[in-house]
């Protein structure tokens, strides 16, 4: 626990401070960043060497901080989320105290309420949502396990969280698009 505590203040540090982090999610290793902050949502892009009209995940601690994030969460949400049986995203539309970034095309974005306990930790100590995206250069495959980033991304951030190394997670999250009009588009299973 003193570990964990420890690893969620040396993240906090740097989020405040519009660095960016690699980390162990409910999912796979993620590049985080404050997702309030362009310029840090800028580096997280460079890094990956993507283009910014490709969005990229957002992590919240609870259905409050959702709240605070999106103009309306449609009451099917609740239940996705109370019901999914593992992590899953979902695409809402008109977020909002968000990078402008962040934000597709479209108005949209993807939210998932993290499960996790040290994103649970981190995301309540810091009051705000985090970016969460796959730690891998664009087209390059998603690392499973920690062993597997390459080391321009490990090299390329301002922090790398000292937990779960070990730990192989090859799946990523569900990603359901949920409209404002009532319709379900389920993007990735």
């Amino acid at each position: 626990m003193k570990d964990l505590l420890s690893e969620v203040n040396k993240c906090y540090d740097i989020l405040t401070k519009g660095g960016l982090i690699l980390y162990p999610t409910d999912t796979v290793w993620g590049i985080g960043c404050d997702a309030t902050n362009a310029a840090a949502v800028e580096k997280i892009y460079k890094l990956k060497q993507r283009s910014n009209s490709k969005t990229m995940i957002c992590l919240v601690a609870n259905d409050f901080m959702l709240e605070q994030h999106v103009e309306k969460v449609p009451e099917l949400a609740y239940d996705i989320i109370d019901l999914s049986t593992k992590p899953t995203t979902i695409v809402y539309e008109s977020p909002k105290g968000v990078a402008a970034n962040l934000i597709a095309n479209d108005n949209t974005l993807a939210i998932r309420v993290a499960k996790d306990q040290f994103c649970q930790y981190l995301i309540k100590k810091f009051k705000k949502p985090i970016v969460s995206t796959s730690a891998n250069i664009a087209g390059q495959p998603t690392p499973t396990g920690f062993k597997e980033i390459a080391d321009e991304i490990l090299k390329g951030v301002d922090y790398v969280v000292n937990l779960d190394r070990d730990k192989i997670n090859s799946t990523p999250s569900s990603i359901i698009m949920l409209g404002n009009d009532g319709t379900v588009k389920v993007i990735r299973e």
